[in-house]
Order: structure tokens, then C-alpha cells, then sequence
């Protein structure tokens, strides 16, 4: 299906939907659709049959995974309305699609109020410099109030939040909304199919004036002159205060406040009218920030540039990526250079998706978001351009802090799991795939748990491979806290020539120091060439280690004396004996296991602060210090063991309700105390005895 181009780049309206899960993002987004006549219905994630939810996931979990697009067309005007995640394992989509946006539009519960993600992600908003707006939604609840939610929303993000619509009613009593700019009343008729449009009733007009004033003392500031008149008594009139609603918004003097009920759509058509007169457009918005420190403006007239926000992998379609046209006309054909790869990428096919629907399209104009399938090797973050040398500055995106170890059940499909973790990886930043040699783990670290389960539903899905989640192993140590000397040696006839080896070590803790051989051989006890072969058995014998089969460091190694055979000495007979030897003097050496070490900021709410000092001591860390930041939070500095706190992602958000952040680097060894240690030599006891 082809539908026309989109409309210059001041008619369109790119609003991202952000907020708590459950606060009604996705209805929002769905009710929107519903009255534009877009869907013939409107469409619900309760029952599965949403239009922007249609990942089998999403259908399964009743909440938003990934950003889906919906081109709205309101009047002459096109609104791509981003639907986002509300969950904190998703933030990476999330954030990258508002930077892809003008206007964050945030959907807040009027009965929870704004919660923890809503906070998050307003603060992400204002380092963005992105426009916001508040949308209050299910005033028609049970429990629903709307002074409360006002007061909560003013004491969380300040004064300059001010309602446009106010409720007539609410709860049970809700029954439509009053516009202040207009100072109308507004009630969706179901039988009508829209808002009809009335007089203010008598009993909200007091309420609707004193609304109506503090809306005009905001969007006053926005013009000195008109400001000057305002404050010496002088009324803003109804041409100026329309005429002033947009600047006052881009500019951030004013954040305006709607409010309604998305699932009887009281208060939708109101907040479209609204979006399409005056919530700003992609130019008015500002430039992007390039890397060199440079901006570019989104112009239509210059030569064609977009930005890769998101990409995903569609199991029928293939990749698609997702574009914010920066400058210029894109049309299908054209070939872009990616800033990254310095390479050429050729747009073959361009679409807008309506959901899961992709719809072709014959351009695509500066402003404009669009969805390109198939190109080479765009990732999320790229810039494509003519010339290859526009780059937009990567967006920060948090870290990852969530490791497991990943195995395909069957050894055949080892490599069809690294090709579907490589793709996952590639088409979500807060996802990252490593191999760690020393423990012979795949390593997938992501946000959190039910990241975690809901890749590995896909794989299954969409590679038929079926995985399996087994703890990461801690890559502890092992080393010596004394010296010892001993003999290895080794001799072996079994008819022919027979192997001996025969050598005297002398081990020594070297802190810090890795590993050191020495060769004090007088004499020719043993000859030059089969002392590195001494020196090849210690390095196996200390891979393999000695009380639980983890590698041993920080260890000095003189081999001091030895004898050898003239014909059954060889490489192999010397490697053995210097093994043999090694672990005889570890045994004296008073061997010990190492537990490696992590340095912790933990970032929490003043009110959590007790509770983390405390969970932090039963994991055997320590304080370190305590700091504060300009948010009024308690940063607690820790340094704990990293075994007690390899999922600190999930237990952080039960103490903290969600609103904790950590940041944690591995530092560093100390010895392991002994129930520690014992129950490591047990486990590989056990494991050698099962043969593994």
C-alpha cells in the first residue's frame, strides 16, 4: 500500500509516549488512533488485540517492550505518536526513541500519581532539552484525584506544569473535560464518534477561571512586552495567549497538564487539537548535537541526512531501522554513507509503520520518522548522510549490570545461539555479549531478569534453539601466603626408552606480581634446554590450581636443583615432574583462595539509605563513604565481595521500590574467609567426582 508523502516538516508532530507501566501509554496512543478513524476500533492490551502491542511478548506480559510508531493524521498535520516501555529493563529503547522525538508526553495514573520511571525518565527529558507535557490519565477511576495529582506533579517537577484541560467531575463523577485555553467544555459522544463541544457549565466556571490565570501567568513570560503589560493589570487576550502557547512550550517556560480517561476517550480529541496547534515541530525544536561539538538544524532544504534510533530484527521481514530524517528529501534508491563505517547504505524500500504494518511511502521529508529495511550494517546510533561526515553525538545509555551465563542445551546449536546473541546485541545497546576464557562462560548481561527471559523466549521462537540460564561463575584465585620447597619427580619405564624428570622448586608469594620463574641451576644439574619445560608444567599445574581448580597467581618460582637421565630425560618427563613438584609445595605453602572484589556506588533515595548500609553488611561489604548530589540523594561508596552481589540489579529495586542506581567496577583480590573457601573445595570436590 502506498500513501502520500509526508507534509512539510512544520505539520509534523513527533510526541513520545514515557511513563510508568500501567499509567496508559499504549491506550493512549491506541484511543488516538481510534478517533483520528485510523483503527476501526480501539484496540486494548488486556485482551491482546492492540494495534501498537503486537510482539507475541507483549501480548503475553500486557505491557510495551519496544517502541511501535503510529502516523496519526489529524487535520493536514501528521502526529508519530513513539509508544515506549515503561519497564526499567527497556530504558535503552525508550531513551533512544525520545531523542528521536520534540515532545516527551508524559502519561501518569491519577490515582498512583507519577512513580519512579516517570521521574527517571522527566529528568532524561530536561539533559535532553526535550519539550514535556503531562497527560493525567483514568480520572474516571475508583480513588482518582486531581488536586492530589496536580500537588504531586508540581511538588516532583516543579510550578511551571499548569493544567490546559481540567476534569468536569471525577472518579465516578467524571464526565468530561473543560478546556482553559479555549475555556470550552468538552464530552466524547460514543454515538457521535467525537468531542461535542459546549458552554462551561456554572459549577466549573470558578475553577476553570483561576486555571485559565495561572495559565496566563506562565505563557506571559514568554514575551517581555507582553509580560510588562500583564503585570501592571493589563489582560492577556485570547489572540495573544494562543499565539504565545507554542513558544512558551518549545522554550520549556510552560508545561502544560491535560487530563481525561483514554479508555472512554473523554479528553483525547482535545489533546490532538492541541498537539497539532501547538506542541512544537521538528525545526522549532533546536538542533542536534554532532560529535565534532557542532549542530545540525533539521532543514529540508539541505542535502539529505537521518539518524538510526532503533533497529530491530523482524522474523519474517528482516532488519529494520528506524529513522529521524534530519535534512534533506529521503526517497527510495538513494544511497547514504553510515558516519560509522564510513560505508555506503542504500535505502531500498521506505516505510511508516502502523504497528506491526509497514506502509510504503515515495519520501520522506526533514522531520519526518520513517522505518528503512535491510540495510547492511545501520545500527541504532548510526548517521547516515551523502557525505558520510555528519555524525549525531551517541546518547549515554545506562549500563548493563545484570550477568548470566548462557549454554545451548544441545552443543549443535552453540553457534545459531551466537548468531541470534550477536543480532540481539546489535539491535539493543543495554545488551552486551562477552566470552570470558577463564570460566569458559557466554557472558549476556542486560538491564535485568525479565530481559533476560524474554530473549530467551525469543530464541526459542524465532531460532528453535532452546537455552539454558546457569549462575556465572566468579573468577576467584588462588595463591600461596608462605615459602616452601619440594621435590617433583617423575619416572616411568614401560620397556624402550622410559621418561624421568627430577627437580627441586622453591615457591614464594609474590603480591601483586602475577607470576615470575627463576632458573638458579648450578652446575648443569639439569640442562638448559629442559629448563623451560620446568617452567611450562608450574604455568599448567597453577591453571589448573590447587584447592578448587581455580588459576593461581601472584606466585615466584625458582627451580634450584634436579637430576636428570641421558637418555630418558625429555620435555614432556620434566613438564610432569615440575607439576608434581608444584602442587608438593603448595601443599606447605599455606594455599588460599582469593575472592575477587567490587567497588560500589550506590545512588538511592535518603529514605533508603539505612536499609542499603544494611543489606550491604549481611554480604559481607563494608562502607567506604557517603556523598550526596544535587537531587537530594544519598550516593553510599562500598566495597563488597562481587560474588554477593552479581545480581545486586534485581535485589537494588525490591529495597528501593525502583528508584536505586548503582554503578559497580571489579577491584582487585582479598582472601576468601574459610566458610567461603570450604564450600568452594567441596563444590569441586564434588564436581571431580561426578567426572565433570
Amino acid at each position: 500500500m502506498v500513501i502520500m508523502a509526508a507534509p512539510a516538516t512544520e505539520h509534523v508532530r513527533n510526541i513520545v509516549l514515557v511513563g510508568q507501566d500501567g499509567a496508559g501509554k499504549t491506550s493512549l496512543a491506541e484511543a488516538m488512533l481510534f478517533v483520528s478513524g485510523k483503527t476501526p476500533r480501539m484496540g486494548t492490551t488486556h485482551d491482546g488485540k492492540s494495534y501498537m502491542d503486537y510482539d507475541p511478548e507483549e501480548i503475553k506480559r500486557k505491557f510495551t517492550i519496544g517502541t511501535s510508531i503510529a502516523p496519526i493524521p489529524y487535520r493536514d498535520y501528521k502526529i508519530n505518536v513513539l509508544d515506549t516501555s515503561g519497564h526499567p529493563d527497556f530504558i535503552g529503547d525508550t531513551l533512544t526513541t525520545m531523542q528521536s522525538a520534540e515532545m516527551a508526553m508524559f502519561v501518569v495514573d491519577a490515582v498512583a500519581g507519577p512513580q519512579v520511571m516517570t521521574t527517571k525518565l522527566w529528568r532524561e527529558a530536561e539533559k535532553m532539552r526535550l519539550s514535556r507535557a503531562v497527560y493525567i490519565n483514568h480520572i474516571d477511576r475508583e480513588n482518582a484525584n486531581w488536586d492530589t495529582s496536580m500537588a504531586l506533579l508540581h511538588a516532583r517537577f516543579g510550578s511551571r506544569l499548569a493544567p490546559v484541560t481540567i476534569p468536569m467531575g471525577v472518579a465516578e463523577n467524571f464526565e468530561g473535560v473543560i478546556d482553559v485555553i479555549r475555556m470550552k467544555a468538552h464530552y466524547y459522544d460514543k454515538n457521535v464518534g467525537s468531542e461535542v463541544v459546549v458552554d462551561i457549565p456554572e459549577p466549573y466556571r470558578e475553577v476553570a477561571e483561576a486555571a485559565r490565570e495561572k495559565l496566563c501567568d506562565l505563557v506571559a513570560e514568554a514575551d517581555d512586552e507582553l509580560m510588562m503589560k500583564y503585570l501592571e493589570g493589563e489582560p492577556i487576550t485570547q489572540e495573544e495567549l494562543e499565539g504565545l502557547l507554542d513558544k512558551a512550550i518549545a522554550q520549556e517556560i510552560f508545561i502544560p497538564v491535560f487530563v481525561g480517561s483514554t479508555i472512554i476517550m473523554q479528553g483525547v480529541q482535545n489533546l490532538m487539537e492541541d498537539i497539532a496547534t501547538y506542541f512544537p515541530h521538528p525545526r522549532s525544536h533546536g538542533r542536534y548535537q554532532m560529535a565534532g561539538g557542532e549542530t545540525i538544524a533539521i532543514d529540508e532544504t539541505k542535502r539529505p541526512a537521518a539518524f538510526v534510533f532503533k533497529s530491530v530484527t523482524d522474523p519474517f521481514v528482516g532488519r529494520l531501522s528506524f529513522l529521524k530524517v534530519l535534512a534533506g528529501v529521503l526517497e527510495p534508491g538513494m544511497e547514504l554513507i553510515n558516519a560509522r563505517t564510513g560505508k555506503k547504505e542504500r535505502l531500498g524500500r521506505l516505510y511508516v509503520m502502523m504497528g506491526k504494518e509497514p506502509m510504503d511511502v515515495k519520501s520522506a521529508k526533514a522531520g519526518d520518522i520513517i522505518v528503512v529495511p535491510k540495510l547492511a550494517e545501520a545500527k541504532a546510533g548510526d548517521t547516515l548522510s551523502q557525505t558520510g561526515e555528519i555524525a549525531v553525538e551517541p546518547l549515554e545509555l545506562p549500563e548493563p549490570l545484570y550477568p548470566v551465563a548462557v549454554e545451548a542445551v544441545n552443543k549443535k546449536d552453540e553457534d545459531k545461539l551466537g548468531t541470534f546473541l550477536a543480532r540481539s546485541a546489535e539491535a539493543d545497546p543495554t545488551i552486551r555479549i562477552s566470552r570470558n576464557e577463564d570460566t569458559h562462560q557466554t557472558i549476556l548481561t542486560a538491564m535485568g531478569d525479565t530481559q533476560v527471559d524474554m530473549l530467551m523466549n525469543r530464541l526459542k521462537e524465532q531460532s528453535g534453539v532452546e537455552a539454558r540460564l546457569v549462575p556465572v561463575r566468579v573468577p576467584y584465585r588462588e595463591t600461596i601466603r608462605k615459602s616452601a620447597e619440594a621435590q617433583g619427580r617423575h619416572k616411568k619405564q614401560t620397556g624402550g626408552a622410559g621418561q624421568f624428570g627430577d627437580c627441586w622448586l622453591r615457591l614464594e608469594p609474590l603480591p601483586g606480581g602475577g607470576y615470575e620463574f627463576v632458573d638458579e641451576i648450578k652446575g648443569g644439574a639439569i640442562p638448559g634446554g629442559l629448563i623451560p619445560a620446568v617452567d611450562k608444567g608450574v604455568q599448567e599445574a597453577m591453571r589448573e590450581g590447587f584447592l578448587a581448580g581455580y588459576p593461581m597467581v601472584d606466585i615466584k618460582c625458582a627451580v634450584f636443583d634436579g637430576s636428570y637421565h641421558p637418555v630418558d630425560s625429555n620435555e614432556m618427563a620434566f613438564k610432569t615432574a615440575a607439576r608434581i613438584g608444584f602442587r608438593a609445595a603448595c601443599e606447605k605453602a599455606n594455599p588460599v583462595i582469593l575472592e575477587p572484589m567490587a567497588s560500589m556506588d550506590v545512588t538511592v533515595g535518603e529514605e533508603y539509605a539505612g536499609t542499603i548500609m544494611g543489606d550491604i553488611s549481611t554480604r559481607r561489604g563494608r562502607i567506604v563513604g557517603t556523598d550526596s548530589n544535587d537531587a537530594g540523594e544519598t550516593i553510599i561508596r562500598i566495597r563488597v565481595p562481587y560474588a554477593e552481589v552479581i545480581t545486586y540489579t534485581k535485589d537494588l529495586r525490591s529495597l528501593t521500590r525502583g528508584s536505586g542506581s548503582y554503578t559497580i567496577e571489579v577491584e582487585g583480590y582479598e582472601e576468601a574467609p574459610h566458610d567461603v573457601t570450604k564450600k568452594l573445595i567441596e563444590a569441586y570436590q564434588a564436581s571431580r567426582a561426578e567426572g565433570k
